[in-house]
């Protein structure tokens, strides 16, 4: 008899049948348990004890249901690459259902690369196991640097070969979330001119997320609190040089949290026009144009709602750009509090800004590595003669020029260098799941069987702010022919 540790609940699949489709997960042949994310599993109330390679198996494959589930795929359109796709939805993913967690909040529990649905188009429904590791480290990692993303519960690879450019083994992801309702869920329904859908999901949307939102304008105030939300979002990814690659409407989640890991990466030298998508020619998703391409999928977001804000099409439309004009400022404010508390700035000054913008300016001119030149800093307060910047500044008088404005700034804290170097190191990380490490890991678990690399990996983003003397290769930049410049989706 197979233990069954989930105890599950689905809100959603008390929506409309239009909401979704009924399906269960493929089987697959020779699933084996590869990864179980025991810490998360306890903020979920899962029983770690509970868990072995049997059992894990076979649930975090999807072979055997829980009896408490009610599997679904979900329906969403979505705009990518700026155009507009009428019908996605889960292609290879299903929803078992949700989880309360110790905290009282509610999860969604999916499985990613289940195989095909309704709305799985020409594919196979299937993910190769590379993209599945990918995304349990990237998303792990935001979550342990402090910014919203979905988590990672299990790795499960299936025994059965994917193919794409080439044969590769295959892999399941439990990935656990806030909720999979997305920008391009309620587009599906604009697009469809189903306003009492279109409501539904609205209202369903703040009683699951935002609770405490003004009633007598639920829908402006559901626009508002989503438009701060993923200012606050974006601000912290670019805050550590994390780069999405692939901010399609139907890859942002209402709730806030990141979502959907395909191309995404951490930038290793800083470059404002860095992009990871090897189709993104045009730069759409680079670093620097996150906000914008934001604001750009939440003017998509308050044009579903126009039906909800007034009857009046013109007041509706009014209401909607008040809200998207408080955006700039929004993000502007977040993005200048993760960076001042980065160069250990806990007042605010006018000279700030231009500080800020100086020292990025030096990191693309003498293509430095952003994390590591954060992180510096912290040590040049302590020693101004630090070899880092010494050796990797070409120019040094221009950054000795701003190194002494710097330090006049720092002057107006009031507060003890060493605290100051202290609060900086608690925001700027030593560790990130750097590219050619992630790129090492893949290679290792998908062609030698071997995840050894894998779970060091993991063991050192999961406490990314503690400088270890054993865990330096962790911290340094690529070397040139270590550099990874494209990553992949798993479709």
């Amino acid at each position: 008899m197979i233990e069954d540790f989930f105890n599950l609940t689905n809100s959603y699949a008390m929506l409309p049948d239009i909401f979704y489709q009924k399906i269960s997960p493929e089987p697959v042949k020779n699933p084996k348990l590869i990864k179980f994310n025991k810490s998360l599993s306890k903020e979920l109330n899962i029983d770690p004890k509970k868990i072995n390679e049997e059992n894990g198996s076979l649930f975090f494959s999807g072979n055997v249901l829980p009896k408490s589930s009610k599997p679904l795929a979900m329906a969403y359109a979505g705009h990518q690459f700026g155009n507009f796709v009428p019908q996605l939805g889960d292609g290879r993913a299903v929803l078992l259902g949700e989880l309360i967690a110790k905290n009282g909040d509610r999860y969604d529990v999916q499985l990613k690369g289940s195989g095909k649905t309704i709305f799985s188009r020409n594919g196979d429904g299937r993910s190769p196991l590379g993209p599945v590791i990918r995304e349990y480290l990237l998303s792990e990692s935001l979550h342990y640097l402090g910014i919203k993303s979905t988590r990672s519960l299990a790795i499960v690879a299936t025994g059965e070969d994917v193919f794409r450019e080439t044969k590769l083994p295959g892999g399941i992801l439990t990935r656990i979330a806030s909720s999979h309702v997305r920008i391009g869920t309620f587009e599906f329904f604009l697009f469809k001119n189903d306003i009492k859908s279109l409501k539904i999901l609205a209202d369903y949307t703040i009683k699951r997320h935002f609770r405490k939102i003004s009633k007598k304008t639920p829908y402006k105030s559901l626009l508002k609190e989503v438009i701060k939300s993923q200012a606050d979002l974006i601000a912290k990814w670019m805050s550590v040089g994390f780069i999405h690659g692939v901010m399609n409407t139907d890859n942002t989640a209402i709730c806030g949290e990141t979502i959907d890991f395909g191309p995404c990466a951490f930038m290793d030298y800083y470059n404002p026009r860095q992009v990871y998508s090897f189709i993104d020619e045009g730069g759409r998703y680079s670093y620097i144009n996150q906000g914008k391409i934001m604001l750009w999928n939440l003017s998509k977001f308050a044009e579903t709602l126009l039906p909800l804000l007034s009857s009046n099409l013109e007041e509706a439309k009014k209401e909607a750009i008040d809200c998207l004009e408080l955006f700039p400022n929004y993000f502007e404010e977040k993005w200048l509090s993760s960076m001042r508390k980065k160069m250990g700035f806990l007042k605010k000054f006018k000279e700030d800004v231009n500080i800020i913008s100086e020292f990025l300016e030096i990191l693309k001119s003498e293509k430095m590595d952003f994390t590591q030149s954060f992180r510096k800093l912290s040590e040049l307060i302590k020693n101004r003669e630090n070899k880092y910047f010494q050796k990797n500044i070409k120019n040094i008088s221009k950054f000795n020029s701003w190194s002494s404005k710097w330090s006049q700034r720092l002057s107006k804290e009031n507060l003890k260098l060493s605290e100051i170097s202290f609060q900086m190191n608690k925001i700027n990380p030593v560790y990130i799941p750097r590219n050619h490490l992630v790129e090492k890991a893949i290679e290792n678990a998908v062609f030698k069987n071997n995840f050894v690399v894998m779970n060091k990996l993991l063991e050192v983003i999961q406490d990314p702010f503690t400088e270890k003397s054993s865990m330096t290769k962790y911290s340094l930049s690529p070397k040139k022919k270590e550099i990874v410049p494209y990553t992949f989706c798993g479709t």
